[in-house]
């Protein structure tokens, strides 16, 4: 906590900075308010400032009662992000607007990293760290406000959040809660906090601050002609002009086209002499956090960042004038025949091509080129499915029985999920175990709630543990719930497929892991420090072994389970 009163100033270039007056009128009067802006409006980074400003937040409650002795401990603002790294960026922006270190006032807690001291007002976070905390405390009474950033995303944890905030608001007059969006369906959301006075009020504010001119540049992919050459075309025809200087941002559906298009356009940019020094910067949810800061660094020449959703609307990559956009996302989707999730490669909706064209035209006129025809954008849907309604909701009706929030038909979900839906999921966990034949909570169904893992895999742990093998399934069990620990980077395709060959086994993919982590447990600390930044696994080594140590220790029940986030797999939680 600072020892001088904080000095909290709104930037009057950010349209939110405008509606402040109005804003702090509508929380004052309201217990639930929708701040609805297009990108570029501030709202993300200015409405916890609002929020201090009007009094809310730990720093602004008394430390002595007025008889001299200790006051009842404040409450926090909480504020939710969909993915761990807008958390941690959104935090450290903030921080450095009030001027304030890092944790001392704004602080972060995603999975795996708590940069929040204990006397911190404001406390960013990803939105199953809030749903975890449920567990605990129910009523969220660690909080006098809770902001619920970036709905319009409707992932799983988002919905789930929603509806659970909608039934404990009765119980909690005192709390406070803001829901942003973008300019998509916001009279949902306050149609779905609606009171006896009538819907949540909705406070539009502006975004984009300069118009965004759309080229559609379709091609057809054959041998000679791919998506990184409409992607190179692309960059060479708007910096064509040799005064167009401005950075791009590049959307591709994931990491392995990321790095397949920086490595076909860092060669392509070499042969040009006035953008052979371009900087090509990636940015996805694995990379380390120096490597994701680099985006934020500033520079003086030409730069192109390739980017997944992240950048999307989670993350606001500095002064760019121009967007590429491949069209495409991956979304998970849950068969019900085969009961497997899987990430597919999906074109996007209206509405979220929509907010990658709103990621230029904030610093000047911009740009946005998509690599497909107005005819394609125009038959695309209108707006992205919410996750609820391509999920298995075994994770969901789990956590709903352990919480007592009783059916899940009866849960206020912005989106009733199908009743298929809803039977798919009683019937696997009817065949773990966890429910019984009157879908009641089993006392192994308790046991598997209180783990961060998909049912199926917790429902493996418990099991091993029972067979004494809890040490081997524990190293499957992280494998399977992180990315692929091995990487294989498009410059050395060939040496990562050596170095992997020697963990690979016959009769089964997971004696594989158990080698691979074997070998990782037998390196000295020095030699595990050297390597664990250049071999082929070293991306997520630490996250793999996290993963394992929280599992663990949520398993044998030596850890609180606030500390294990929810286990349902999120594609936002990226």
């Amino acid at each position: 906590m600072i020892a001088s009163p904080l000095q909290i100033d709104f930037p009057e270039s950010l349209p939110v900075s405008g509606k402040r007056d109005e804003i702090m009128a509508a929380m004052q009067a309201h217990q639930v308010i929708i701040v609805c802006g297009e990108t570029g409006s501030g709202k993300t980074t200015q409405l916890p400032k609002i929020a201090l400003a009007m009094g809310r937040g730990l720093l602004n409650y008394p430390k002595t009662l007025a008889n001299g002795r200790p006051a009842p401990r404040g409450k926090l603002i909480g504020h939710t992000q969909p993915r761990r790294i807008a958390a941690s960026s959104v935090a450290k922006r903030i921080a450095e607007e009030l001027k304030t270190p890092l944790g001392d006032v704004v602080g972060f807690k995603v999975r795996f990293q708590d940069r929040l001291s204990k006397d911190a007002s404001v406390k960013l976070m990803t939105d199953g760290i809030l749903l975890a905390e449920t567990q605990t405390d129910p009523l969220l009474s660690a909080y006098d406000t809770i902001i619920i950033d970036e709905a319009h995303e409707r992932s799983l944890n988002i919905d789930f959040l929603l509806g659970y905030l909608r039934q404990i608001l009765p119980r909690r007059p005192d709390l406070k809660i803001v829901v942003t969006s973008a300019t998509i369906d916001a009279q949902r959301f306050a149609d779905h906090f609606a009171s006896k006075n009538g819907p949540a009020p909705v406070i539009m504010v502006s975004g984009r601050m300069f118009p965004v001119e759309h080229r559609y540049r379709p091609f057809e992919e054959s041998r000679e002609y791919d998506l990184n050459s409409a992607i190179a075309d692309g960059v060479d025809e708007l910096w064509r002009d040799p005064h167009n200087g401005g950075d791009i941002l590049v959307f591709l559906p994931g990491e392995r086209e990321i790095r397949e298009a920086a490595d076909h356009l860092r060669k392509h940019l070499s042969h040009q002499p006035i953008m052979r020094n371009a900087e090509v910067l990636p940015l996805f949810a694995r990379l380390s956090p120096a490597e994701q800061d680099r985006i934020f660094d500033g520079h003086t020449g030409r730069r192109v960042v390739l980017a997944t959703n992240v950048a999307e609307t989670s993350l606001t990559v500095p002064g760019i004038r121009y967007v590429i956009d491949a069209g495409t996302a991956r979304v998970k989707r849950y068969s019900f025949r085969s009961k497997v999730e899987q990430l597919l490669v999906e074109p996007i909706s209206q509405a979220a091509a929509n907010q990658r064209s709103g990621r230029c035209g904030r610093v000047a006129n911009g740009i946005c080129i998509r690599l497909y025809d107005q005819k394609d954008f125009d038959g695309r849907d209108r707006f992205t499915d919410p996750e609820i309604i391509r999920s298995s909701l075994a994770g969901v009706i789990l956590r709903m029985k352990s919480l007592h929030l009783g059916i899940v038909e009866d849960f206020p979900f912005l989106e009733r999920p199908s009743g298929r839906a809803i039977a798919d999921g009683y019937q696997l966990l009817n065949e773990l175990g966890a429910v019984d034949d009157a879908n009641e909570l089993t006392p192994l169904g308790t046991e598997l709630s209180r783990l961060p893992l998909d049912p199926r895999v917790g429902r493996m742990l418990l099991e091993a543990r029972g067979r004494e093998a809890l040490d081997e399934a524990l190293i499957i069990a992280s494998a399977l719930s992180v990315q692929d620990v091995r990487d294989r980077p498009m410059e050395a395709q060939q040496q990562a497929d050596t170095a992997h060959k020697k963990f690979d086994d016959e009769k089964s993919e997971f004696v594989g892991y158990l080698k691979l982590w074997k070998w990782i447990g037998s390196m000295t600390p020095a030699v595990a420090m050297a390597r664990n930044t250049s071999s082929p696994t070293a991306n997520t080594n630490n996250c793999c072994a996290k993963t394992s140590s929280t599992s663990a220790a949520c398993a044998s029940g030596k850890t609180s389970t606030a500390s294990c986030t929810p286990w349902w797999p999120s594609t936002s939680g990226a």
